[in-house]
C-alpha cells in the first residue's frame, strides 16, 4: 500500500532536510493504527506526555496564514500573539484556508511539507522535553523530532505563545 501524498511528501521534506529525532536517529513519519486529532489522543497512543506533543494550528493573522507549533499541554493566548507579532486581527482559520495554505487538513497539518514556506512560532515550552511529536501530513500520522530540529526545518521563531 503507498503512503499517502501528503505522507509521502512530509517524509521527503524530513529527508531533505536531515531531520532527526530525540536520539539522533533520522525522523521517520509513523502511522497510527487510528487517526489522533487532539493531542491528548495523539500522546496516549505514542505512550508519551501531552506537552510533548507538537500541535500545529494555523491561524489566520491578517489575510495571511500563521502556523503556530504550540504544546499540547495548553492553548494559544490569541490575544497576547497578536500584540506580540504586531497583527491586528488573528483568528483560527477555516478548514479551507489550512488546505489552500498547507495542502494538508486540519488534525494532520505537519510543520513541514507544505506548498510553500509558512511563517512560524514555535512554543517555548516545546524545549522543555528530549524529543516531541508532530504530525505527519493526516490525523494518523506522526513523526518524533526535537524542538531544536523543529526550529531549524521550519525556519521558525521561538515564541511563548500560551
Amino acid at each position: 500500500m503507498q503512503p499517502h501524498p501528503n505522507v509521502r511528501a512530509v517524509q521527503d521534506a524530513l529527508t531533505a532536510a536531515g531531520t532527526r529525532d530525540g536520539a539522533g536517529a533520522p525522523s521517520t513519519v509513523r502511522l497510527l493504527p487510528d487517526a489522533v486529532h487532539t493531542a491528548a489522543a495523539a500522546a496516549e497512543a505514542l505512550g508519551v506526555q501531552v506537552g510533548q506533543i507538537a500541535n500545529s494550528l494555523i491561524f489566520d493573522a491578517d489575510d495571511a496564514p500563521l502556523l503556530v507549533l504550540t504544546s499540547g499541554a495548553h492553548r494559544v493566548d490569541t490575544a497576547g500573539l497578536a500584540a506580540s507579532i504586531g497583527v491586528t486581527r488573528l483568528r483560527r482559520a477555516t478548514p479551507e484556508f489550512v488546505r489552500t495554505h498547507t495542502g494538508q487538513p486540519i488534525g494532520g497539518v505537519a510543520p513541514l511539507g507544505h506548498p510553500r514556506a509558512l511563517r512560524t512560532l514555535v512554543d517555548t515550552a516545546l524545549a522543555a522535553y528530549p524529543e516531541i511529536w508532530a504530525a505527519g501530513g493526516v490525523p494518523q500520522a506522526v513523526f518524533p523530532t526535537t524542538y531544536t530540529e523543529l526550529l531549524r526545518v521550519t525556519s521558525g521563531t521561538p515564541a511563548e505563545v500560551a
